[in-house]
């Protein structure tokens, strides 16, 4: 949580979520997080990134990757989509760059929008079945998330201009930095050094490391899933 204008209230803990926007995976950890923001004491900051510039620096294929691994993919995202009460549909897309850079666009010219920005963007993707690399369809996301027509074309037009693939190249960069070797990654600043933690199911493990408490995927609800 932070004070408008995007500072961060004093004590809190930093955590980076590092994503793409064409796994589910990462949406039940934004989903996760946000239910929490009024039980832990943290400032989230979202940092997309390019999944193929982290594959490149570190030399290896992440095992969601591979061809081999689809078939239980597919069945994982059912059962995480069950746990953590979120959406389910089968997702069309062909790549993140387009998508990322939108949302780094965002990030730079409205980043209090970019969480509902992200949010919309997965809808489009795994729950309407959008290709979330059409013009038309980001347009349609950023609406929704609350830009107004004129930060719009404000947005579609800083996709292209340098500051934007910087900052994404930046944000992927960092991310290796800290040790990332795929996503869904989030790096926690709770003592003298950052932690790193991979996967969708470290919930646990971060309420630990940050000193507060896991009360499964939806911490209001009468019957907590642990």
């Amino acid at each position: 949580m932070r004070r408008a204008g995007g500072t961060a209230i004093s004590g809190q803990c930093h955590i980076w979520l590092v994503f793409i926007v064409l796994t589910l995976q990462h949406y039940h950890f934004l989903q996760v997080l946000h239910r929490y923001k009024p039980h832990w004491n943290i400032d989230l900051q979202l940092k997309p990134v390019l999944l193929a510039g982290i594959i490149k620096t570190i030399g290896t294929t992440p095992e969601m990757l591979k061809p081999r691994n689809s078939h239980y993919q597919q069945e994982d995202i059912k059962r995480c989509a069950k746990y953590f009460n979120s959406v389910y549909e089968s997702v069309i897309g062909r790549g993140t760059l387009m998508p990322c850079r939108f949302l780094t666009a965002i990030d730079l010219l409205h980043p209090s929008l970019l969480e509902n920005a992200s949010r919309e963007l997965w809808k489009s993707a795994w729950s309407k079945h959008e290709d979330i690399l059409s013009a038309e369809v980001l347009g349609s996301a950023g609406l929704a998330a609350g830009l107004t027509p004129e930060a719009l074309a404000e947005v579609k037009e800083q996709m292209s201009q340098p500051a934007t693939k910087e900052r994404l190249k930046a944000y992927t960069d960092e991310a290796v930095e800290h040790g990332a070797f795929g996503v869904p990654t989030v790096v926690t600043h709770a003592g003298a050094k950052p932690q790193l933690f991979f996967g969708s199911d470290r919930f646990h493990l971060i309420a630990r490391e940050i000193n507060e408490t896991w009360m499964g995927p939806e911490p209001d609800a009468v019957c907590t899933k642990l």
